[in-house]
This record gives structure tokens, C-alpha cells and sequence, in this order.
């Protein structure tokens, strides 16, 4: 595997895609090869529902890794957010293959099967600016705690598993509203708008790309949103600009906590080095 470079600005991929994939465990085998001969950092999960990734590297690695995939008739259209870093955000590389590309644990939840409504950055501005509109932000309360959008109700899940208990005991009597959704990147929306309908609820919606989508392309002076985004690497989070942003994980709670000023060129430099002292939560 290629050398960390300290100095090497790190490009950063977050992709998701549902398709019928029967062959993924020896499509898992050609990624393995790939991204150890181009050093691709991150994970990929497999399943025979699709691919889901968060992986980093240099622009030659990102760019083959996305073209290797999308070379794949199944994954052509497949989205990809990009965001870049002067560190490494991920210590290793793997491939793993699992019952499902996002834990959920659901009958009835396929986005293959059914889905809430899509909605761009615009549109969804213009939803959460109606009255009556419940609007659920479908990540783990240590999430939330970073960033959220403005009225948004925190289901305080510790995991994603947990969000079908709150929409079945305090969701349920909520059928007929106007229900919106969000997520990091926005395939654990994909899985719970389709459990949300499987139920019974008449209008369900999403924000298409989740927030780094959205921080992507919305102006700031537009943006409805509100703090610092929680992502699942070294990073921690990432502000408006999709750049790494003042906060770290601390080593007792490995909860999200803001940084000292006096200790934020410290870990600059920590991270630049590829010293960390925690690994942040994982899927």
C-alpha cells in the first residue's frame, strides 16, 4: 500500500447505490486488488442489495476507484460527493461483504421497493419553510449534537437500528403529515422512507444526497443549516465548505467534542502526522 503523505491534500468519496448485486462477494475480490495497488484508504460494503462507501486517497485513486465501479452497468448513474482533507481520514482499507450496505434490520424497508419523495436542496428549503411539516433527522443523538436543521426532531437513537422503534411508538400517530427526512449522505433515508411507506404513511420526503449534498450546493447565505456536520472518520466533522471542522473525538466518552483553541494546531498536526489517539464511531 502506498506511503501516508502528510503533505498530500486527500480526496474524499461518499457514495451509496441499491441495484440487484448477486455477484458482489467476487466483485469485493477485484476492489481489494484495486485498492491495494492504487493505496485507496476506507471501506466498502458490499451486499446483494448494493455498495455503500465513504474511501479517500489521491485524485488518481478516487478517480479509477469511481470508474472501476461505475464501469458496472448497475452502478452507472450512482452519485458521488466529494470533499477533500490535508490529512489521511481513514487509518486502513477494507471490503467487507454484509447482509445489508446500511444496518437496519427491517422487513420491508427495500428502496429497491419503494421510496419517499426525492427532494433537491431547493426544494427542500421550500418544504421546511411550511407549517405543519414534521421534519426528522434520522442519525444518532451524538450526531445531532454537531448539527442539525432548525426545528428538527432528534429521535436520540444511539444506532440506526434503533430508529424503527421511534417511528412505530412515537411516529405512528403522524400518517398523514408531511413528513421530512434527513441523513449524512442520504442512504440511511433511502432505508427509512421505504419503512416509513411499508407503513402507511401517505407523504414522506428526503433531502437527495443527505446533508453533504446540500452543504455542496447551497449558499451559506441560503443554507437552513445549522452547526458542523458529523462524519464517521478522522475528521469528525466538516463545516459548511465540506472542510474539516473544530472538532475531535474525545479519548474517554468517544464522543464528539469540540476543540480547545490552544489544541487546535496540535491535532492539526497529529492528523497531518497520522497520529490519532481514538477511532471515531463506525457504521
Amino acid at each position: 500500500m502506498n506511503e501516508l503523505v502528510p503533505t498530500e491534500t486527500w480526496k474524499i468519496a461518499a457514495f451509496y447505490h441499491f441495484a440487484e448485486f448477486l455477484d458482489y462477494e467476487q466483485f469485493a475480490d477485484l476492489l481489494v486488488e484495486h485498492g491495494l495497488k492504487v493505496g485507496l484508504r476506507g471501506t466498502i460494503i458490499l451486499a446483494k442489495e448494493g455498495i455503500n462507501s465513504t474511501c479517500s486517497g489521491t485524485a488518481n485513486a478516487i478517480d479509477s476507484t469511481i470508474s472501476l465501479i461505475k464501469s458496472d452497468a448497475r452502478f452507472s448513474d450512482m452519485e458521488v460527493k466529494y470533499s477533500y482533507a490535508e490529512f489521511c481520514p481513514f487509518p486502513k482499507f477494507k471490503v467487507k461483504k454484509k447482509p445489508e450496505i446500511v444496518t437496519f434490520r427491517q422487513e420491508g424497508a427495500d428502496p429497491r421497493e419503494m421510496v419517499g419523495t426525492y427532494l433537491e436542496p431547493d426544494e427542500w428549503n421550500e418544504l421546511l419553510k411550511e407549517s405543519g411539516v414534521i421534519t426528522i433527522d434520522t442519525r444518532n443523538d451524538y450526531e445531532v449534537k454537531v448539527g442539525q436543521f432548525k426545528g428538527a426532531i432528534n429521535p436520540k437513537t444511539d444506532d440506526f437500528t434503533s430508529f424503527a422503534e421511534f417511528v412505530d411508538q412515537e411516529l405512528a400517530k403522524h400518517k398523514d403529515h408531511k413528513i421530512a427526512m434527513y441523513c449524512t449522505g442520504g442512504i440511511r433515508c433511502e432505508r427509512s422512507t421505504a419503512y416509513l411507506k411499508k407503513k402507511g404513511f401517505k407523504n414522506v420526503y428526503h433531502l437527495k444526497g443527505g446533508i453533504l449534498k446540500y452543504l455542496e450546493s447551497m449558499p451559506k447565505e441560503k443554507s437552513l443549516w445549522q452547526g458542523d456536520c458529523f462524519v464517521f472518520d478522522y475528521r469528525v466533522a466538516v463545516n459548511h465548505d465540506l472542510k474539516p471542522a473544530l472538532w475531535k473525538i474525545d479519548p474517554e466518552s468517544n464522543m464528539p467534542e469540540r476543540m480547545n483553541p490552544n489544541e487546535v494546531e496540535k491535532i492539526n498536526e497529529r492528523r497531518k502526522s497520522g497520529a490519532i489517539f481514538k477511532k471515531p464511531h463506525t457504521y
